[in-house]
């Protein structure tokens, strides 16, 4: 794909003083919804329900005003997640739904029902093929995702501690890959424990999905690379920073592995795909955690977009001429700092270039402003 394509944007602020909630579903309009859902059309509305005690998911009465414009255009939406690896409450279905409906997506709030993309215990998946991927020939995705007659793609920007940025590639690609694609995408990934700075407070060793971790004795973390599957959660875990990222080829593989499962995932809905990204609460960790660190910048708005790459740039571009928040991680970063590669160590962007790569969009892009 080539030239621009259009990021529709709604800033914080309105000087109509309308609500961010209905200008966020009329930018869904704006980007071409009613064109996008047929009559009847069952449409994935891929979504982060969030763990308990995280608040930077997008929250669920924005996600009701996205279900009501989805039903007057005919389409029948449900909320839809795969399951994760981690320890977290999100490893099965029935944890899964739990943690949805105590963070507020329940049908009575949101009037759409709630299905787990790669069901009960993660295996409910389809393998979808991807051509000229660099990694693999096909890629297994959750479901009901595949079967969707369309998607409406809703994301919270923010950092990570493995791809360094979170956006809709994420949501997509490592949201919506079954639990066994979850662990191929992680493959490339270890943790490398600093002796020096390591204190044994034993949080790496609470997170660990499958007990990699214990404390030896000389009071230090130690990782059974046998064991370890490469998640990450233990480097965002620590408070310390005494776990670092370390790469079995590169950083970049990660990312690239990550957008082999975006091809899958949209594989078959050609032009009826749309995305829906807040840039509120823009936290510098994932929203994987049962905490959400202070927002390093300000809130800057919503973008949709029917471009998966451009509406990707354009909230990166965004969050890189915001300036730091004092308090944050993001404190001291000035007006044109990359503030994700900053505080994760990982360039974010190799994800959106290799996406333009594959045909998924195109990093040029036209921001229009909508009130």
């Amino acid at each position: 794909m080539s030239g621009k394509s259009v990021v529709y944007f709604a800033p914080m602020r309105s000087k109509m003083k309308r609500s961010m909630i209905g200008r966020a579903g009329a930018l869904l309009e704006r980007a071409g919804l009613k064109e996008a859902i047929f009559d009847k059309d069952l449409v994935a509305v891929k979504l982060h329900f969030g763990e308990e005690g995280n608040t930077g998911f997008v929250q669920p009465v924005h996600v009701r005003e996205v279900v009501r414009r989805i039903k007057a255009a005919g389409g029948r939406p449900f909320l839809t997640d795969a399951n994760t690896l981690y320890r977290g409450q999100r490893a099965n279905a029935v944890d899964h739904l739990e943690c949805a409906l105590h963070n507020g997506f329940s049908y009575a709030t949101i009037e759409a029902p709630l299905v787990i993309a790669d069901g009960l215990d993660g295996r409910d998946a389809v393998d979808v093929p991807i051509p000229n991927g660099r990694h693999f020939e096909t890629v297994r995705i959750g479901s009901a995702a595949v079967y969707a007659d369309a998607m409406v793609v809703v994301t919270h920007v923010k950092g990570h501690e493995a791809t360094g940025f979170g956006g809709a590639l994420k949501n997509v690609g490592m949201g919506l890959g079954c639990r066994s694609a979850k662990q191929r995408m992680h493959a490339d990934f270890r943790p490398e424990v600093t002796a020096e700075t390591c204190t044994a407070c034993k949080r790496c060793v609470q997170w660990c999905p499958v007990g990699a971790i214990t404390i030896g004795p000389g009071k230090v973390a130690v990782v059974d690379y046998e064991v370890c599957y490469g998640c990450g959660e233990c480097v965002a875990a620590c408070p310390y920073s005494a776990i670092a990222t370390q790469w079995k080829t590169t950083p970049d593989a990660l990312q690239e592995k990550i957008v082999e499962h975006v091809a899958g995932a949209v594989a078959g809905k050609d032009n009826k795909v749309l995305y829906l990204s807040f840039v509120t609460a823009v936290s510098p960790d994932c929203d994987c955690w049962n905490f959400s660190d202070a927002p390093i910048v300000p809130d800057i708005g919503v973008l949709a977009s029917t471009d998966i790459v451009a509406i990707d740039q354009a909230a990166y571009d965004l969050v890189s001429a915001a300036t730091g928040l004092i308090g944050s991680r993001g404190e001291g970063m000035g007006a044109g700092t990359d503030k994700f590669t900053a505080i994760t160590g990982v360039d974010g962007t190799h994800a959106i270039a290799y996406a333009q790569e594959m045909g998924l969009g195109s990093r040029e892009y036209e921001l229009v402003t909508v009130e």
